[in-house]
């Protein structure tokens, strides 16, 4: 029933307003009636006990007689008539009224109420009344709501005790209508509804045009997001003012971005992938076809033999590379975490790249601060890690061009390592790209012909893993520096075996 925004905001301000008008007009109305209650009950009171205590003070024994004597009806008459709202009925013992002040038996003369005294003037139902001590000697009974003929209408009515000489002669009953009360609270909750209404419809407007604001902008995201959905990449949204919505453009910004990116370089992939597929195995098949038709002689098959063993293993090197992304992502890779001399690693990994870095005559450089670099992370991805920096450093690195490692401590524990080399730099757009999956730099194969861009996006993974950093530096004209940190670990002392190399 409530699935839009509007509908879920509405229903739940009207609940608001109605629970908190009623409540408010609940709590209103109880104040007001407790206060006037109160206030009837008093003056109620005060007239029985004054007509009460003047009859106790004459030691009436009939009380019959005594109030159709003229003497009594001028001292009731004046205080019958003092209050309008209030009428007077006195009853024997059993409730008979011997005197009622009430219209239709009550006689007016020149505007003054002159109460009947005799007559069929009915009975009380005294039961009604339930007692109240005020803690004198006698009590006083309250009763709210109908007396049956005599008031037809809610009323409040007090009815006090006539003793004399120690026997009960009879009630003296004050009343008056509550009709002004019920009015009162009945305009009062008339009132409160009346400004309820007006308050949901302000509510209604101001709902209408704050879910617009909110709602326009995720409509507008909500089709973007079905045009990229449907290939569209470059679709984007407009960021406007501040907030959560504004956040949540910005970030569908950069997501459709980062898709756009991530669509460009599986394209590229997907040409690099498939040369670097086609390639070694047009190669292959070739010279095998070229070997087993004796179009190749056999004192070249050797030679050929060693081509498409380099080709095998060029293809072995993508499968692997293929493989260790998808059990990286997968999470099915894991890492055993030990100390281990980084420095040690260093020298193993550039003595195997001794023939490459002799080939390009390139002047190597190695700066540690200690003999025994000890880092605590797991060694066979660091090595990884460290070959793959080499191994783009050496490829990138003019000829006779420096090659430099440095391993050196930090500030907050850690190892920083890095590796130098002194070649064409990468343009400050690709930086930001450099660490992608797919990624080359080398757009038309010049120089990366082996590559198809998964190296550095497998570096950073597992760095990533490490919970370490990993970035690019580049120096205009001078060279390119990769680097990553890692958590140091425990001293270690041992002997290492370099081989007998001097990178210094």
């Amino acid at each position: 029933m409530f699935k839009s925004i509007f509908s879920k905001y509405l229903a739940t301000f009207i609940a608001s307003i109605l629970i908190s008008f009623t409540v408010l007009s609940g709590i209103i109305s109880s104040i007001i009636f407790a206060y006037a209650t109160d206030e009837k009950e008093e003056t109620l009171y005060n007239t029985t006990a004054t007509i009460a205590r003047h009859i106790t003070n004459e030691s009436v024994g009939n009380l019959q007689s005594y109030v159709d004597s003229d003497i009594f009806l001028k001292i009731a008459t004046p205080i019958i008539n003092r209050d309008k709202d209030i009428d007077m009925i006195i009853t024997d013992s059993e409730g008979s009224v011997l005197l009622s002040s009430i219209e239709g038996s009550a006689i007016v003369v020149d505007g003054v109420k002159i109460p009947a005294t005799n007559g069929n003037l009915g009975k009380i139902n005294l039961s009604v009344f339930y007692e109240k001590n005020d803690g004198g000697e006698a009590s006083y009974l309250f009763h709210r709501g109908n007396l049956g003929k005599y008031v037809q209408e809610n009323s409040i009515a007090c009815a006090r005790r006539v003793v004399t000489d120690g026997e009960n002669r009879g009630f003296v009953i004050a009343l008056t209508s509550t009709e002004d009360m019920d009015n009162l609270i009945g305009a009062l909750m008339r009132a409160v509804f009346s400004s309820s209404a007006w308050v949901m419809l302000a509510a209604v407007i101001a709902i209408y045009f704050i879910s617009e604001r909110i709602i326009s902008p995720l409509r507008t995201m909500t089709n973007a997001s079905k045009k990229l959905a449907n290939g569209d990449y470059s679709t984007r949204v407009e960021v406007t003012g501040g907030g959560e919505i504004a956040d949540l453009a910005s970030a569908f910004n950069n997501m459709a971005e980062s898709i756009e990116n991530l669509d460009k370089i599986r394209s590229s992939f997907m040409a690099s992938v498939s040369h670097d597929l086609r390639t070694p195995m047009t190669t292959i098949s070739g010279f095998i076809e070229g070997i087993t038709s004796g179009a190749i002689p056999p004192e070249k098959q050797d030679y050929y033999l060693g081509v498409i063993s380099t080709e095998v293993h060029r293809l072995s090197r993508l499968v692997t590379q293929l493989l260790d992304i998808t059990r990286l992502e997968s999470g099915d890779r894991k890492f055993n975490f030990t100390d281990f001399d980084i420095a040690e690693v260093a020298r193993i990994i550039l003595i195997s790249f001794e023939q490459q870095i002799e080939g390009k005559r390139l002047d190597v450089g190695f700066e540690i601060d200690e003999e025994i670099m000890s880092a605590h992370a797991d060694k066979d991805a660091i090595y990884q890690v460290l070959y793959n920096l080499c191994h783009n450093a050496i490829k990138f690195s003019n000829e006779g061009g420096r090659l430099e490692i440095k391993i050196t401590h930090t500030d907050n524990n850690k190892l920083r390592v890095s590796v130098f080399d002194q070649g064409k730099t990468l343009a400050e757009e690709d930086k930001a790209m450099v660490f992608e999956r797919f990624f080359k730099s080398d757009k038309s194969r010049g120089l990366d012909k082996s590559g198809v861009g998964l190296g550095l996006y497998i570096s950073k993974t597992i760095i990533d893993a490490h919970s370490e950093t990993i970035g690019v530096n580049t120096f205009d004209g001078v060279g390119t520096e990769f680097y990553f940190t890692l958590k140091e670990g425990e001293p270690i002392k041992r002997m290492h075996n370099d081989g007998g190399k001097d990178w210094s």
